[in-house]
């Protein structure tokens, strides 16, 4: 059975790595600065984020994986999107159920989500097979992002 709990600051040492397992699977297409992985775990364990929610998941007594949320309001559905930004779960706990377990949790935490939302890259076949059969459906949306210092020139 898969137990959740609050990402606390005395898990760094645990979840970092796992972080870093999964910026280097195929459920990521882009490398992402070290510095920025551990500000973003940082900002879910110190509160300072309300919209970053990070969670543990454990088999027993072993941490065997993490997920971040997020969540905002979207015009479009007229409420609060939550965001998996991010799920990882240990090879080792992989075909358990654990999948399936976590998104039960993330559908009864947050029962007055208007959507759910998460992205998933082409080469993970595996958790798209799992996505939809949890009910999500891939949107033909095309993403764009300004990221960097957002010094945005003026028209």
């Amino acid at each position: 059975m898969l137990e959740i709990k609050e990402m606390l600051p005395q898990d760094e040492a645990a979840v970092l790595p796992m972080v870093n397992g999964f910026y280097h699977s195929d459920a990521v297409d882009h490398q992402v600065d070290e510095k920025i992985l551990r500000k973003t775990f940082l900002d879910a364990v110190s509160g300072d984020c309300p919209a970053l929610r990070g969670v543990t998941l454990w088999e027993g007594e072993k941490m065997v994986g993490f997920a971040y949320l997020t969540t905002f309001y979207a015009c479009e559905v007229g409420g609060v999107t939550v965001m998996l930004e991010e799920i990882y779960l240990d090879d080792s706990c992989r075909g358990k159920g654990y999948g399936t377990e976590f998104f039960q949790w993330m559908f009864r935490e947050y029962p007055g989500a208007a959507r759910f939302r998460l992205e998933v890259t082409g080469d993970n076949d595996r958790a798209a097979r799992l996505y939809e059969k949890l009910g999500f459906r891939f949107l033909e949306y095309r993403q764009m992002v300004l990221e960097g210092d957002l010094n945005v020139p003026s028209r």
